[in-house]
């Protein structure tokens, strides 16, 4: 159903009328309109549309609603009340718009007697035609006397109590203020309702599909930036069109013909491009109430609603450092995680351990020799790393040391519960103490998982599809699969002494996870060292006849140099992470005044020390080494992690110190200024940033961004102040510096960092 309606009579009774008869909400659409010039009743029999401001919308509500508590004209007994209830409605639209409602609600209050303006489980057809009226026409007449009456008050009170009229006063508002998108003309593809800028674009596509005979779909996907940022906001090449006329002439006489509108002001030509300029002020009204409505949600769409993702990242080796190389795993991961989840993906985040080999065999004699319960308890992986570089250095002299490590091993593959019992209670004290730098680094895992999880029955299922397939030969003892014709080299499936290798066991987790997901994309987060490893595992996979093989994605990376602590050359990530909290709180003590104002310092530096460190390593694309600059990364200018943050906390204390609340009426048009006319463009741009990111899953697009966003807030701060200015004045650009607050904090939400409010 739609609900046509004039904005300066907002049909808020009809729409409480509907929400209380009906099951579904969602049936009813409100189109506001500019202007309605006539009484007009449209019906059809899926989706009736209504349009006039007037009580024969009551009427109708009530009689095909689906509860007749409100306007029962079924009932013989109710047919006086029924014939009342009309006359009063009939009065209540000959005297709009300029009737004292509250003197003739009062007066029919005072004689009704609760004869028709009844309270029992709901309102009554009349209370909410009341209601409407004087709600309408407190848009636009100033009133006065409504506390004239405490029997007018306390009816008003006890209508608004009904959360089905609170509702229908958020609906009908957020759509007035959203009329300018009620009408936009739809193309596939486009997400005009996450992304308000493609509400300019559908206009353009549709412009242009008119004057080129395409379909606003393929118009839409070739449109672009301006290559010249002052020639316009949206830009399209008429060669990209395949027109076969001269480009550049019909470039020209299609700008001749464009109608400029409320959203598309004017068109260009420049050679064989068409430029468009948007109405910056339409832009600015619909994108700070779209963030208001949205809040943590801005920049999000529902694209991907329906499809599950797998995201395999971080995965340490137990008893081994968990070292840079696992820190990139991890914060990638969790960053391609973060933009599944921006995109409407169901997202499973785990957590794959190294946790199965000959080296747990070699830790298993180490331990007996040199462990102790006590350090182990006190801090598992770090006493495990211990009794492992001393047992491997016994290994160097003593070459029984690597049978026995064989022979363990061998015992925990076939079940030894001794065994098992011993490689178990390392397995779950890690995962404990891993659990802490994760949460410390602001990641949740849904599953741990591992090499040791995968089943015996799935590993020999895997083999024996293999031997079926022909896939497979012998090789000095070992089984192989011979991947030369594909250059890949040859992958070892089975060791001479019968055990079974990494790659082995990611065929039967890759199966395992398949069937147990149904997964439409799983993504391994491993760095760029993995790269053959993880060509052979799809190939073989492929080979072996699973069609979901495509949808394995290895998203690889480069490695970090010079990534140890300062004290030495360990690089235990909990070292380095207290390093940098204690570098970053040294930095924050040397300001006492703003010190002093932190609730909890050393969290805060902590924040900051991980921004620090993670700002540093997504600036660049994936593939990249990097050289880690501890001088660098800890400045407070520049592109770095302590700069994005200074710059959200900035935006927030401006809030938080100019006495205003955040107004969504605020007069958006005086927000003219070159600065804010750039930030709020700037803050346009992120839903697209975010739909970006799932193509590319590249950090570094979204933390140049933040830092563009960071430098045109930190210019406009220069000269466009809230504290001093004009009510109005300072009321709009609060609610636009509180949008562009929001939009940066979720970009660092994105990127997987906790935004601060102080520091």
């Amino acid at each position: 159903m739609e609900l046509h309606f004039t904005e300066n009579l907002p049909p808020y009774g009809q729409v409480a009328v509907y929400l209380l008869t009906q099951q579904d909400p969602n049936y009813l659409r409100l189109v506001p309109l500019k202007a309605i010039n006539s009484v007009n009743l449209k019906v059809t029999s899926e989706k009736p549309k209504i349009s006039f401001f007037g009580v024969n919308i009551y009427r109708y509500l009530a009689r095909v609603s689906k509860s007749t508590s409100l306007y029962d004209e079924t009932n013989p007994s109710e047919i006086l009340n029924t014939i009342k209830q009309d006359e009063l409605l009939d009065s209540i639209d000959s005297t709009l718009p300029g009737t004292d409602f509250f003197a003739l609600l009062k007066q029919e209050l005072e004689e009704s007697a609760g004869n028709f303006l009844v309270y029992s489980e709901k309102p009554a057809l009349v209370d909410l035609a009341f209601w409407g009226a004087i709600k309408s026409l407190e848009k636009n007449v100033q009133q006065t006397r409504l506390n004239d009456s405490s029997l007018v008050s306390t009816w008003i009170q006890k209508i608004e109590a009904y959360p089905e009229v609170k509702q229908a006063l958020d609906m009908v508002d957020a759509s007035a203020h959203n009329k300018s998108t009620n009408m936009i003309p739809h193309v596939k593809g486009s997400d005009w309702e996450h992304n308000n800028l493609d509400i300019f674009r559908n206009i353009v596509s549709h412009e242009i599909a008119k004057l080129s005979e395409k379909s606003p779909e393929e118009v839409y996907n070739l449109l672009e930036a301006p290559k010249i940022p002052e020639h316009g906001d949206i830009a399209i090449a008429v060669p990209r069109l395949r027109i076969k006329s001269n480009p550049a002439e019909v470039a020209q006489s299609w700008v001749e013909k464009f109608v400029p509108n409320e959203y598309i002001i004017s068109a260009s030509a420049s050679g064989h491009y068409i430029n468009f300029k948007i109405s910056r002020p339409l832009l600015a009204k619909i994108l700070l109430r779209h963030i208001y409505d949205t809040k943590e949600k801005y920049g999000s769409n529902n694209s991907a609603s329906g499809k599950t993702a797998l995201v395999e990242f971080s995965s340490p080796n137990i008893a081994k450092p968990f070292h840079a190389g696992h820190l990139r795993s991890t914060i990638i991961g969790n960053f391609v995680g973060n933009v599944l989840d921006a995109n409407g993906w169901k997202t499973i985040r785990m957590n794959y351990l190294g946790d199965w080999g000959k080296q747990y065999g070699l830790l298993a004699i180490g331990f007996e020799k040199y462990g102790s319960e006590e350090e182990l308890l006190k801090d598992p992986i770090k006493h495990l790393y211990d009794v492992y570089v001393k047992i491997n250095k016994d290994a160097e002299t003593d070459k029984g040391v690597d049978d026995k490590a064989r022979s363990y091993f061998k015992s925990m593959e076939d079940g030894d519960q001794t065994a098992i019992g011993l490689w178990n209670k390392f397995r779950n004290l890690s995962i404990e103490k891993y659990k802490e730098t994760y949460a410390r680094l602001n990641i949740n895992f849904d599953v741990y998982s591992g090499e040791s999880q995968i089943s015996n029955k799935s590993i020999l299922d895997a083999s024996e599809l293999l031997r079926e397939k022909n896939l497979v030969q012998e090789s000095q003892g070992a089984i192989i699969v011979d991947l030369k014709q594909y250059k890949l080299d040859v992958a070892v499936v089975q060791k001479t002494d019968g055990t079974t290798l990494y790659i082995t066991r990611d065929i039967g987790a890759a199966i395992e996870r398949y069937e147990k997901y149904k997964f439409d994309a799983m993504y391994y987060i491993v760095a760029s060292q993995q790269d053959l490893h993880l060509k052979q595992l799809f190939k073989i996979l492929e080979l072996m006849g699973y069609d979901w093989v495509d949808r394995c994605k290895h998203i690889n990376f480069g490695m970090v140099q010079g990534m140890s602590t300062r004290k030495g050359t360990a690089v235990f990530l909990d070292d380095i992470l207290e390093q940098t909290k204690e570098s970053m709180h040294e930095v924050m003590k040397q300001n006492e005044k703003k010190y002093e104002q932190i609730e909890d310092p050393e969290t805060v530096a902590d924040v900051i020390g991980i921004s620090a460190i993670m700002i540093q390593d997504m600036s660049a694309k994936r593939i990249r080494n990097y050289a880690f600059n501890w001088t660098r990364m800890f400045s407070f200018e520049g592109d770095t992690g302590p700069y994005i943050q200074y710059a959200h906390a900035r935006l927030c204390s401006i809030q938080r110190n100019c006495g205003l609340p955040i107004n969504p009426d605020a007069k958006i048009e005086l927000l003219f200024e070159k600065q804010a006319l750039e930030l709020i463009d700037m803050i346009s741009q992120y839903p697209d940033v975010v739909k970006s990111a799932l193509h590319t899953l590249e950090p570094c697009t979204v933390v140049t961004y933040a830092m563009k966003l960071s430098h045109i807030v930190s210019a406009a701060l220069e000269t466009l102040w809230v504290m001093g200015a004009e009510r109005e004045v300072a009321e709009a650009r609060l609610l636009m510096y509180w949008a562009s607050r929001i939009t940066l904090g979720n970009s660092l939400k994105l990127l997987g960092l906790k935004p601060l409010e102080r520091m």
